[in-house]
């Protein structure tokens, strides 16, 4: 998944940073409010593919704010609530939200619930693009300037999630997460995997895998 903006409007702070860290960890671009009261400007500026409601806000709540978005924009909406009466639900999605995720929620599914609204938005960009770097998950394929490099399923699975979150400085935790789903498997594979890769990719150009001493790695553009 990349290149979705996902405007998400909730008060309460400990969910409100959750939610922003899963779905920024999940590649997506995050911008996270405590209230309404910027929506309409949020709206124009921002430009969300998904706007994620919580109901219960101060000022104007949820389902103003869900008219308010459909009044203005194409975005999709998922409402977060604490309520989980048949009534509410109906009331946001006839009022135009496209799914309902009630409290207390698994983080992973609110995320999982973004990306699949994403895709049957049509919204969904796989193929990933780092400078002369091609990396397409649909297809399984990478190329570096025109050049296909063929990588094992561990390398092309370390590459698409390091590549997804471009800039960004990932720790080798985070990354055994990702791609081995385990944190707590040996950080030597990490290395291991890395340094094959960078062999790889630096056959065919400068480098974009980086060392970042003491925090992890990062592809960055040269």
């Amino acid at each position: 998944m990349q290149g979705a903006s996902v405007l998400v409007v909730e008060d309460a702070e400990a969910i409100r940073v959750a939610v922003e860290s899963g779905l920024t960890e999940a590649g997506h671009r995050v911008l996270a409010r405590p209230g309404g009261a910027r929506l309409e400007t949020d709206l124009q500026r921002f430009r969300p593919d998904v706007v994620v409601l919580d109901v219960l806000l101060p000022g104007r709540d949820g389902f103003a704010l869900l008219a308010a978005v459909r009044a203005r924009s194409d975005a999709g909406v998922v409402m977060l609530t604490a309520r989980d009466g048949v009534d509410d639900r109906l009331r946001g999605l006839r009022g135009g939200a496209d799914d309902y995720v009630t409290k207390p929620f698994v983080l992973a599914e609110l995320v999982a619930r973004v990306d699949a609204l994403l895709r049957r938005m049509g919204r969904v960009q796989t193929t990933v693009v780092v400078d002369d770097l091609i990396v397409d998950p649909d297809r399984g394929s990478v190329e570096r300037a025109g050049t296909p490099i063929s990588l094992t399923a561990t390398e092309f699975e370390l590459l698409h999630y390091l590549a997804r979150h471009r800039g960004k400085v990932l720790t080798k935790t985070q990354i055994l997460a990702a791609v081995w789903d385990d944190p707590d498997a040996d950080p030597n594979l990490v290395e291991v995997f890395v340094s094959g890769l960078r062999r790889k990719l630096e056959t065919h150009g400068p480098r974009l895998l980086h060392t970042v001493r003491g925090l992890g790695y990062r592809v960055q553009e040269p």
